[in-house]
């Protein structure tokens, strides 16, 4: 199975990436995911079930961690093919 992570940590800094935007970054490049895509107002991860939970369970706790006060995400099945 395949999935798609969406999320968004906060609060939002306009100015300086906070630590916890920094952190979330390096969690999911870090991770074994088949796509990532960091912005400024929201970032996607793909790959496989287990590497895209593990990597959840691993952002949820060192965004926290390191400063972030909440932490919005999706995840949705995708078709081995993309979609």
């Amino acid at each position: 199975m395949r999935l798609r992570v969406e999320f968004t940590t906060e609060p939002f800094d306009l100015d300086e990436a906070p630590a916890h935007a920094l952190v979330a970054r390096e969690v999911v490049e870090a991770a074994e995911l088949d796509a990532v895509d960091v912005g400024p107002f929201g970032n996607t991860a793909e790959g496989g079930a287990d590497a895209v939970l593990t990597a959840v369970d691993t952002l949820l706790r060192r965004t926290l961690e390191s400063g972030a006060t909440r932490i919005s995400l999706q995840v949705n099945v995708i078709e081995e093919g993309g979609a």
